[in-house]
C-alpha cells in the first residue's frame, strides 16, 4: 500500500467509522480511523497465523495472568505492516501529524506495574519470535484506577479507557462460557463405571464472553498471537417484572453484581465485598480461559491424555492457581476421567512462576468464603490437600512440618501451595529470588520435588522500550554496530568488545541524545506539573509502585538531607540535580498513600524556595503507566533500584533504566544482582545490606532504628522536622514504632555516601557517558527475548525459537 492509497483508504475509514468528511476529522476522528484500517490488515494476518498453528498442530502455551499492562499499540501495528513512514506521507496530505495521532489512543487499563508490563513484554517476544503463545485475562472496564493528585493527596478516579471503545479488541460472543458460583454438589454413583459422578446444582451462572485482541511480532515472519479477555455478563441482563412495578434500579440490580466482576483491576481489599469479589475474578478468568482451551482442543485433537503434547497452562504468579482444581474439575467431570488420569495431565500441563516472597502477596482465602463460593472447586481442592498430606505422611514428615505444607491448614487455603504442588515447574524470577524460594519460603517443598524449581530471569522488550520509544539512541546503534541487535541484544556487547564504547565521537552522541530527552521529558513535566526544570541536572528517576519495602521513602529522606544543606550553606558542592517520581498506592495501602503525600509536599516546599537556586527540584507524575513510561525512561540518568534485600523479586523497571543508558543506584536485591554482574562494579552503585545480612536481622531483632537515629544528625534533624507535630503519624511509625521493617534508617547512611559518589563521577562526563554506554552494552541478557527462549526450551517444552 503506497501513501496515495493509504490516504483513500484513510478517508473512507473516516466517513465509515466517523461520519464526517475529512475537512471536519478531529484528531481522535483520524485515530479510529488509522486503527480500524490497520486492524483490518492485522486480521489477515491473525487468522494466517491461527490456520497455521492448527494445520501444524504445533504446541501451544496459554500464558494466564490477572493484568497484561500493554501500552499503546498503533506505532508497533503500523511497524508490523512496514506502513509507519506511508501513513505519515498519506496524513500530510490532510495536515495531519502522525505524532499526535498517537497520542490519541489511549492506554489500556489492563495493568498496574511490573507483573502486568512483564505479561506484556512476554507476549510481544512470544509474537516476535514466532512462538504460539497466547494470553488470557479479564477485560477491565475501568482499570485499576486513573491517579489524581490534589493537594498533594492521591484521589483514585475510574479510568475509562473503554470510553470510546477499544479498537483493537473483536468480541466473539459465540465463544461464551458459563462460570458457576455458589450452589451445591450432588453425588451420583455411576453403576457402570463405578465411579462418583458430581452434579453443580442452584449454582449463580456468569457468562463470560471473550475479547480477542491481536498481539503482533516481527514484521519478517507475521506472526500474530491472540489475547483473550474475558467479560462478565448477566445470563439475565433485565427482569420486566420489576421493571413493570416501577422497580428500575431492581430490574438491573442483578446485571450490576455481575458485571462488578470485570469492572475494576484489584479492588480494594480492606472490606469482606471486595475480597469476595477478588475471589470471583480469579475463577472467572481461569474457568472461563481453560472452557475455552479445552473445547478447541477437543475439536482438534482426540485424546486428552496427550493434553500435555500440545498445550501449556502458565500460571503468572498466584492469582490463576485455581487453573489446579478447575483442571481437574473438567478432566474429572466433563470428560470422565478418574482422579489419577487426571491428576498426571494437570501436573503435567500446568507451570508455575512465582514473584514474591512478601507474605501478604501470598494469597490464602478463608475456608468457609472459598468453600461456599465454589463448592466443587473446593472439594477437588481438599482432596489435593489430603493426598498431598498422605504423601508427606508416607515419606516420613512430623506433623508439623505438613501443617507448614498443607494446602489446607488453620482455616485457609494456601494458592501458592496449591499451586507449587499441582505444576511441574516452579520458578522463581532472578537468580536470588529462585535462591529464596528454594532456601526460604518453599523450603519444605524442594525436598519432595528437587528437580521442580528453577530460576528464569526476567526480561523486557527491546521493540517497545528501546526501539520504539528511544528512536535517537536506536538510530545510533544501528550505525555503530548494524541493525541485528534489534532481533538479538547480545549483539551490544559488540559496542564494548569492538571499542565502540571508549570511541569520543560515540559517547558524545551518545551525550546529545541523553540531553535532547531530557529536554523532551522537561517539556512533558513543564506542561503537565509547571515545574520548570534544567536538562543540564541529574535526572535521579524513581517510578514504580509506591510500596513501603520500595523505600522511596528513603530517598525522599535523602532529599531533605540535601535541602538542608542547601539551606545551611547555598554554596554548597551539590551537582543540580531533579529527583523525579511516579507510581501508584494501592487504595487501602495507607502508609504509601501517606508516602505520596510526603513526597509531594517536600516538592512544593523545595520547588517554591528561592534560596537555594533551584538546585534541587523534585517532580511526581500523576498517573504512571505505560505511555509516560515511554518519555521518562530514556531521559533518565540514575535509576533508584533501592529496595530491601530480598524483598524485590526481579524487577523489570531497572532492565528499561539499563537499556537506556541510565546508571543503575542500588541494593543487592532482585535483579540488581544480575545487572552488576553483567557491567561490572565500576559501572553502577551499589549499597546497603546484602540479602544475608537482611535475613540475620529479621532472626535476630536486636535492630533498633532509633539508634540510627540518634548516630546520624542530619537524619535526626529531617526526622524531627516532619514528625515533631504528629504529621505524617503512619510513616513515623512505620520508622520508629514498629521497628522500620524495611530497614530504610539502617540502610541510610550507606544510600547516602553512594549518593556522594553518584555526585562525583556525574562531574567526569567522560566517564559518566563511557559508563552509560556499558550498560547499554550489556542490557541484552535483559531482554524478555531471553526469558523466553528458557520457558519455551527448558520449562514448556516447545520448539527452541531461532
Amino acid at each position: 500500500m503506497d501513501k496515495y492509497r493509504f490516504a483513500e483508504r484513510f478517508e473512507e475509514k473516516i466517513e465509515t467509522t466517523s461520519g464526517t468528511l475529512i475537512s471536519e476529522a478531529t484528531v481522535e476522528n483520524c485515530y479510529k480511523a488509522i486503527a480500524e484500517l490497520v486492524k483490518d490488515q492485522i486480521t489477515r494476518y491473525w487468522v494466517r497465523t491461527t490456520r497455521r498453528y492448527h494445520e501444524e498442530q504445533v504446541k501451544q502455551v496459554y500464558y494466564f495472568s490477572l493484568e497484561f499492562m500493554l501500552g499503546k499499540t498503533l506505532e508497533k501495528s503500523l511497524e508490523f505492516l512496514g506502513l509507519e513512514k506511508v501513513a505519515r506521507e498519506a496524513l500530510a496530505f490532510y495536515n495531519v501529524d502522525l505524532d499526535d495521532v498517537y497520542k490519541a489512543e489511549p492506554d489500556p487499563g489492563l495493568g498496574n506495574g511490573g507483573l502486568g508490563r512483564l505479561a506484556a513484554c512476554f507476549m510481544d517476544s512470544l509474537a516476535n519470535l514466532d512462538i504460539p503463545g497466547h494470553g488470557c485475562s479479564i477485560r477491565y472496564q475501568y482499570g485499576l484506577f486513573e491517579q489524581k493528585i490534589v493537594n498533594g493527596y492521591q484521589v483514585e478516579q475510574p479510568d475509562y479507557w473503554l470510553r470510546n471503545d477499544n479498537i483493537w479488541e473483536i468480541k466473539k460472543p459465540n465463544k461464551s462460557c458459563i462460570v458457576k458460583y455458589y450452589g451445591n454438589i450432588h453425588e451420583v454413583d455411576d453403576p457402570q463405571t463405578g465411579r462418583k459422578h458430581f452434579i453443580h446444582e442452584n449454582y449463580e451462572a456468569i457468562r463470560a464472553v471473550p475479547y480477542d485482541v491481536a498481539v503482533v511480532g516481527d514484521a519478517d515472519d507475521r506472526t500474530v498471537n491472540t489475547l483473550r479477555l474475558w467479560s462478565a455478563e448477566s445470563v439475565k441482563q433485565f427482569d420486566f417484572g420489576q421493571f413493570s412495578v416501577g422497580n428500575y434500579v431492581g430490574a438491573q440490580a442483578g446485571r450490576y453484581a455481575v458485571e462488578a466482576i470485570s469492572e475494576v483491576l484489584y479492588p480494594d481489599d480492606s472490606n469482606y465485598q471486595n475480597r469476595l469479589l477478588r475471589l470471583k475474578q480469579q475463577y472467572f478468568f481461569v474457568s472461563a480461559g481453560l472452557q475455552s482451551i479445552m473445547r478447541h482442543y477437543k475439536k482438534h485433537y482426540s485424546d486428552f491424555r496427550e493434553l500435555p503434547r500440545y498445550i501449556c497452562i502458565h500460571i503468572n504468579d498466584t492469582h490463576p492457581a485455581l487453573a489446579v482444581p478447575e483442571l481437574m474439575r473438567i478432566l474429572m467431570d466433563d470428560e470422565g476421567f478418574g482422579w489419577d488420569e487426571a491428576w498426571e495431565i494437570t501436573w503435567s500441563t500446568i507451570s508455575y512462576t512465582n514473584h514474591t516472597i512478601m507474605p501478604e502477596a501470598l494469597e490464602k482465602w478463608r475456608v468457609d468464603v472459598f468453600s461456599t463460593l465454589l463448592p466443587r472447586i473446593y472439594m477437588i481442592t481438599q482432596e489435593i490437600n489430603e493426598r498431598w498430606c498422605r504423601e508427606l505422611i508416607e515419606q516420613g514428615f512430623n506433623e508439623e512440618r505438613i501443617a507448614r505444607m498443607a494446602i489446607i491448614a488453620y482455616d485457609e487455603v494456601r494458592m501458592a501451595y496449591l499451586a507449587v504442588v499441582g505444576s511441574h515447574s516452579v520458578n522463581g524470577v532472578a537468580e536470588v529470588h529462585s535462591r529464596l524460594l528454594k532456601t526460604e519460603l518453599f523450603r519444605d517443598f524442594r525436598e519432595v520435588f528437587p528437580e521442580r524449581f528453577t530460576n528464569v530471569t526476567n526480561g523486557v522488550t527491546q521493540r517497545r522500550w528501546l526501539h520504539r520509544s528511544n528512536h535517537g539512541l536506536a538510530t545510533l546503534l544501528s550505525e555503530a554496530i548494524g541493525d541485528d541487535w534489534k532481533r538479538n541484544m547480545r549483539l551490544l556487547t559488540q559496542l564494548d568488545s569492538g571499542g565502540v564504547v571508549r570511541d569520543p565521537a560515540f559517547l558524545e552522541r551518545l551525550a546529545r541524545i541523553k540531553h535532547s530527552e531530557k529536554e523532551r521529558l522537561s517539556k512533558l513535566i513543564m506542561d503537565s506539573n509547571e515545574i520548570e526544570l534544567s536538562p543540564n541536572a541529574i535526572f535521579d528517576v524513581q517510578v514504580k509502585r509506591i510500596h513501603a519495602y520500595k523505600r522511596q521513602l528513603m530517598n525522599i529522606l535523602h532529599i531533605r538531607c540535601l535541602y538542608n544543606q542547601l539551606l545551611d550553606d547555598p554554596n554548597a558542592n551539590i551537582y543540580p540535580r531533579v529527583f523525579i517520581f511516579a507510581g501508584k498506592a494501592a487504595p487501602g495501602y495507607h502508609l504509601a498513600k501517606q508516602i505520596i503525600k510526603l513526597i509531594n509536599d517536600t516538592a512544593q516546599q523545595i520547588n517554591n524556595d528561592l534560596r537555594i537556586r533551584d538546585m534541587i527540584k523534585v517532580v511526581f507524575l500523576e498517573n504512571y503507566r505505560v505511555s509516560l513510561a515511554e518519555r521518562i525512561f530514556p531521559a533518565s540518568d540514575v535509576s533508584e533500584q533501592i529496595s530491601t534485600a530480598s524483598k524485590e523479586a526481579s524487577g523489570t523497571g531497572n532492565m528499561k533504566f539499563m537499556m537506556n543508558g541510565a546508571i543503575t543506584i542500588g541494593t543487592l536485591d532482585g535483579a540488581n544482582i544480575e545487572i552488576f554482574d553483567a557491567v561490572g562494579e565500576s559501572n553502577c552503585i551499589r549499597f546497603g545490606l546484602t540479602v544475608p545480612e537482611v535475613l540475620e536481622l529479621y532472626r535476630d531483632r536486636s535492630y533498633n532504628p532509633r539508634d540510627c537515629v540518634a548516630s546520624n544528625p542530619q537524619l535526626a534533624r529531617v526526622i524531627n522536622e516532619l514528625f515533631d507535630r504528629g504529621a505524617y503519624r503512619e510513616v513515623y511509625d512505620s520508622l520508629l514504632t514498629y521497628g522500620d521493617e524495611f530497614f530504610v534508617l539502617r540502610d541510610f547512611d550507606s544510600y547516602v555516601e553512594a549518593q556522594a559518589r553518584l555526585d562525583a563521577l556525574y562531574r567526569d562526563p567522560e566517564t559518566w557517558n563511557r559508563m552509560s554506554a556499558m550498560n547499554i552494552a550489556y542490557s541484552g541478557k535483559f531482554s524478555s527475548d531471553e526469558s523466553i527462549r528458557e520457558y519455551a526450551t527448558r520449562i514448556w517444552k516447545m520448539k527452541a525459537p531461532t
